[in-house]
């Protein structure tokens, strides 16, 4: 399996490419602000052909050029419903401030074909098979992706692309518009603690880590595997 990413212009944001291999039909995963170019470079540099677009929520840091890559190449974007307006209006996720840094200076579209995301589903996709559980609390849409890890460069059993629901010590912010701090906990103790330690994590933003380095050092899994809560500072990362 081959998984290759960058760091976008803007925020950081990691854009990630997903294949069997060189040469085959690939996922995009948060193709974030200022990422054409480069995008473009690594699908050339392995020989890849996008099948479609997956985002792990609906800030615009992870979405932004998700239009012209799909309408390109005429493929599909998937979204969780719950995050499903901000591709039309992405001023829906921002703070005030952040709506008067962007307000009328970005051009922005939703992508023609936009399919809906589900808790649970299994997606066959470009060869690859992608298992989606919702993990609400950064927005109410978030979502992690799950596919083997089997012939990646980690040889890990299982990958999981966490968008901004958790880092490499650290969670997604919860004080923007449809952040939820309590539904946050929830998704980290049912949806990240029940992985296994070995699970690579390919985060938003920041360096790969993995579960169990995570469970050990990361102050808020830390109180929520202890007590059902998290006591550290507001967590202040990504958009």
């Amino acid at each position: 399996m081959l998984v290759a990413g960058f760091p976008a212009d803007a925020f950081g944001t990691n854009c990630y490419v997903v294949a069997t291999a060189p040469g085959e039909q690939c996922l995009v995963v948060d193709p974030g602000i200022g990422v054409l170019d480069r995008l473009d470079a690594l699908l050339a540099e392995h020989r890849l052909h996008p099948a479609a677009v997956l985002l792990t929520h609906g800030h615009l840091d992870h979405t932004f050029s998700v239009a012209p890559v799909c309408g390109a190449r005429g493929i599909p974007a998937y979204v969780h419903p719950g995050d499903r307006e901000m591709l039309a209006d992405p001023t829906k996720g921002l703070s005030a401030d952040l709506r008067a840094l962007f307000g009328g200076r970005l051009t922005y579209s939703e992508p023609e074909d936009v399919a809906e995301l589900t808790d649970g589903a299994t997606l066959a996709l470009a060869g690859l098979e992608i298992t989606v559980d919702h993990a609400p609390g950064h927005t109410g849409g978030s979502v992690l992706f799950r596919m083997p890890g089997a012939g990646s460069r980690w040889e890990a059993d299982e990958v999981c692309l966490s968008g901004d629901v958790l880092f490499a010590g650290s969670i997604g912010r919860t004080d923007l518009p449809g952040g939820d701090m309590p539904a946050m906990l929830t998704s980290l103790r049912d949806k990240i603690l029940p992985l296994a330690d070995e699970t690579v994590v390919l985060p938003g933003h920041g360096p790969t880590t993995t579960i169990g380095r995570e469970r050990a050092t990361n102050p808020y899994l830390i109180e929520v595997a202890e007590s059902g809560d998290a006591r550290p500072a507001a967590p202040t990362r990504g958009l």
